[in-house]
């Protein structure tokens, strides 16, 4: 009985050791919690090519209004990222702080541009593409953010880019802490910062569900 004991332990052993490791399961929940608005980047790594056009690729698999598909993509790497640093201003919320801080600018870009004039259309494949390409950076461990306040003639202009640019989206390695804070609707939806952590207030569920007729 003992030998046969042990001969099970070892066999079950073998098999732990030989099996691949199986790693937790990414679910669209944990992306979206990973996906946050980050104004601050660890300056140490450098985005790479690869891994923008990882991120950009997403554009291939998702949905386009009448499948239009008009939108273009222009990667932005750290060689040209200070033509576009001093175009952009982020966390127009917390004016005061001079967002992105000193040394924690992000060094990567991704320009979304249109083939078309900017409609409904168009602003709904913004929309989906955006966030998309920002859960792709989430689930490769990266982290990024929107950016709408930037001065579209000039990045036009030093980007040598063929259509307007209507978004940006920062790409790198963040370098903060961000929690959210569940509030209803009537409250203040403005983020702030507190003792080094960036608050960002969502409204509870109870408030955006629309009641029935008799509810």
């Amino acid at each position: 009985m003992a030998d046969d004991y042990l001969g099970r332990k070892m066999e079950e052993y073998r098999a732990r050791k030989d099996s691949p490791v199986r790693r937790p399961a990414v679910t669209l929940t944990k992306l979206l919690l990973k996906n946050r608005s980050y104004r601050g980047y660890d300056s140490r790594f450098t985005v790479r090519e690869d891994q923008l056009r990882s991120i950009i690729e997403v554009n291939t698999r998702i949905p386009s209004a009448r499948n239009q598909q008009v939108l273009r993509f222009r990667p932005v790497l750290a060689d040209e990222a200070r033509l576009v640093l001093p175009l952009i201003r982020l966390g127009g919320a917390l004016p005061e702080l001079h967002l992105p801080l000193p040394g924690t600018e992000p060094n990567a870009f991704i320009v979304i541009c249109s083939t078309v004039p900017e409609d409904r259309y168009v602003d709904i494949d913004l929309g989906i593409s955006a966030q998309s390409m920002l859960l792709r950076a989430a689930e490769t461990g990266l982290n990024g953010i929107c950016i709408g306040a930037f001065d579209r003639v000039r990045i036009r202009e030093e980007l040598r880019l063929p259509y307007d640019p209507l978004l940006l989206l920062a790409i790198g390695k963040g370098a903060e802490r961000i929690e959210l804070v569940e509030i209803g609707a009537e409250e203040s939806h403005a983020y702030y910062r507190r003792d080094g952590v960036h608050y960002v207030p969502k409204v509870r569920l109870a408030d955006l569900l629309i009641a029935r007729d008799g509810d």
